[in-house]
């Protein structure tokens, strides 16, 4: 047991070690692969600690693992990432809740209160986890869904599930009948918290979802007794509520504020008696023409240019630029996309450099004598309005000042609104100027009318 425990310290300094180079895109791979020989060491440590194990049924269910994990690796795509990662908290809360399961089962002599916070937890982060995952995929209306006393029922089922817990201790209830109804509670509960946050909101769900799988683990952890998994699923709990602060930092918003806020909802989408704007339309050859004339470019890429794959051309029209003697960097908002870090993830697919990579802090300075700022998909976090209208849903987020360049070039394929269901005003400014279609599609075009200028 002592050899386990030491192989588990290793395990969770390895864990610490990939965490901390996670947090670069430039050591974010090594960060990765040392995270994963830290639990490769863990579950070897478990399995010789043991020795009733069946050893034969552990490698099929870890060669079955494998194939479906590839096989769904490999062919989901980096715009489809966000609802992968839905997929695999939930998951995690399952695989959480099922060993809690199987521990009363059992007859474990382990805490029943200790076995059902798991299962609750764990349960809860399974079903909102695949709520998030059918509104990113569009099963599911991305916008924010409610209605009369909704708040209110979910107090009720969270204070039902607590007041079951508390009926143990007095042997109110058979423990079978609590048990499975604070099941059936956590699923009701994580639908219903996940259903009234609205897709302007989803980095924050993503990695608040990450925490709570993270929190089903250590609940687990302290139920089986096994310090690795108590370690590591502090750690990224821990790392996923710290990362959900960032994003509700991004956006100046409480996080009761988006749980309960329902921003994106069909009132809040209401676009009646937003003042007509002056649109005008350009073409690629004339953006071509702009981009020519220009000295300093920063490009803001959002999830239009994810959905249109167009993180590799938006790539070669950068380099061009460059070779051209232009200056050229790319503005990173903490909550484009529609998970943390999503578009570091993509331009780094591309192998866009890691020091053209700007955050909000670093890049809003660099507007002011920026001559083209290209925006290619990104709405919400380039809306002036954030910045002076209380009116609005976005009211004080931090934006990135696109406006204070000289020359806005905005691509979208359409004048919808983004994920907060808002009008975005930038669109009308005198030195805006649209370039509708598809972000791949207009890029090469674009490149081809720069390389023949």
């Amino acid at each position: 047991m002592e050899y386990t425990n030491l192989a588990y310290v290793l395990a969770s300094i390895l864990f610490i070690l990939g965490i901390k180079k996670l947090s670069s895109p430039k050591t974010a791979r090594a960060g990765n692969a040392i995270s994963s020989i830290g639990m490769l060491i863990a579950i070897i440590a478990t399995m010789t600690s043991f020795e009733l194990l069946d050893f034969k049924l552990i490698a099929l269910g870890m060669i079955i693992g494998t194939i479906i994990g590839a096989a769904f690796a490999i062919r989901v795509e980096m715009t489809q990432m966000p609802q992968m990662v839905a997929i695999f908290n939930g998951l995690g809360g399952a695989a959480s809740a099922f060993v809690a399961s199987s521990e009363y089962f059992s007859g474990s002599d382990s805490s029943f209160i200790i076995m059902s916070i798991s299962v609750l937890i764990g349960t809860l982060t399974f079903s909102g986890s695949f709520i998030a995952f059918g509104k990113l995929q569009g099963f599911i209306s991305g916008k924010a869904i409610t209605f009369t006393g909704q708040q209110a029922i979910n107090a009720l089922i969270f204070g039902s599930a607590m007041a079951l817990l508390t009926a143990h201790n007095f042997n109110v209830l058979p423990d079978d009948t609590i048990f499975y109804t604070i099941a059936a509670l956590a699923l009701m509960l994580g639908i219903g918290l996940t259903i009234p946050i609205g897709g302007a909101d989803m980095p924050v769900v993503i990695s608040l979802l990450n925490s709570y799988s993270g929190i089903a683990a250590t609940a687990t952890g302290f139920l089986l007794g096994n310090n690795a998994l108590i370690i590591s699923g502090s750690l990224v709990g821990a790392s996923g509520l710290i990362l959900t602060n960032i994003m509700c930092k991004g956006m100046n918003r409480s996080l009761v504020n988006v749980i309960f806020g329902a921003v994106g909802s069909e009132s809040s989408s209401d676009t009646s008696g937003q003042k007509e704007m002056n649109i005008k339309s350009y073409s690629t050859t004339e953006a071509a023409m702009i981009l020519d004339a220009a000295e300093k470019i920063i490009i803001v890429p959002g999830y239009g240019l994810a959905v249109a794959q167009a993180q590799h051309v938006a790539r070669e029209v950068a380099d061009t630029l460059e070779a051209q003697g232009k200056k050229v960097l790319y503005a990173i908002h903490p909550v484009a996309g529609r998970m943390p870090g999503h578009m570091n993830v993509l331009l780094a697919e591309a192998n866009v450099p890691y020091d053209l990579l700007k955050d909000l802090d670093e890049i809003n300075p660099e507007f002011e004598d920026c001559d083209v700022a290209l925006i290619l998909g990104a709405n919400d976090v380039v809306n002036p309005a954030a910045r002076h209208d209380q009116s609005s849903p976005i009211y004080g987020m931090p934006i990135l000042n696109v406006d204070k360049s000289r020359t806005v070039i905005i691509n979208k394929r359409s004048m919808n609104p983004g994920f907060a269901g808002v009008q975005n005003e930038l669109f009308g400014y005198d030195n805006s100027i649209m370039v509708f279609g598809d972000a791949k599609d207009m890029l090469n075009d674009l490149l081809k009318e720069i390389k023949e200028l």
